[in-house]
C-alpha cells in the first residue's frame, strides 16, 4: 500500500469510507516532515487495512487551518470517523505500530458512548475540564 493525497475535496470520503486513517500533515520545505516520511511509508506497507494519508499543509491551507495545525509534522489517527490521537513530532516506526494495534483495538461503540456523555456534561453544563488539551476528539 501507498500513501494517499488528501485535500479539502476527498478528506471527508476518506475518513467516513475507511476504518482506520492515520493522517500526516507535512510540508515540502520542513525537515523534519522529510526525514519522517519514509518511516511513514513504510508503516503503510505494514499496515495494509489502514489508510495512509499525506496532507501538504501548504497546498492544503484551508484544511490544516481547519485543523488548527502549527507544528509539522503532525500525526492524526481517524477511526470510523472519530479523531482519536493527534501529536505534533516524528513518531519512530514503532510507535506508529502501537498506535495503529492501540487504535484498531479500541471498542468503538464505547468510544461513542464516551463522546456522547461528554457532550452532553457539556450541554449541562457539567464539563469542568481545560479544553485545550487535546484529548481525543473534536468540539
Amino acid at each position: 500500500m501507498s500513501t494517499t493525497e488528501i485535500t479539502s475535496d476527498n478528506f471527508q470520503s476518506i475518513v467516513e469510507g475507511n476504518d482506520t486513517v492515520v493522517l500526516d500533515c507535512w510540508a515540502s520545505w520542513c525537515g523534519p516532515c522529510r526525514a519522517f516520511a519514509p518511516v511513514y511509508e513504510a508503516a503503510s506497507e505494514r499496515h495494509q487495512g489502514v489508510l495512509w494519508g499525506k496532507l501538504d499543509t501548504e497546498a492544503q491551507q484551508e484544511l490544516a487551518a481547519a485543523f488548527d495545525i502549527r507544528s509539522i509534522p503532525t500525526v492524526m489517527v481517524f477511526r470510523q470517523g472519530i479523531l482519536l490521537f493527534r501529536q505534533a513530532g516524528m513518531l519512530p516506526a514503532k510507535a506508529l505500530d502501537e498506535l495503529v494495534g492501540e487504535v484498531q483495538g479500541l471498542d468503538m461503540d464505547d468510544v461513542r458512548r464516551q463522546i456522547e456523555e461528554h457532550e452532553k456534561a457539556h450541554a449541562e453544563g457539567r464539563c469542568n475540564h481545560d479544553h485545550d488539551h487535546g484529548h481525543g476528539h473534536e468540539h
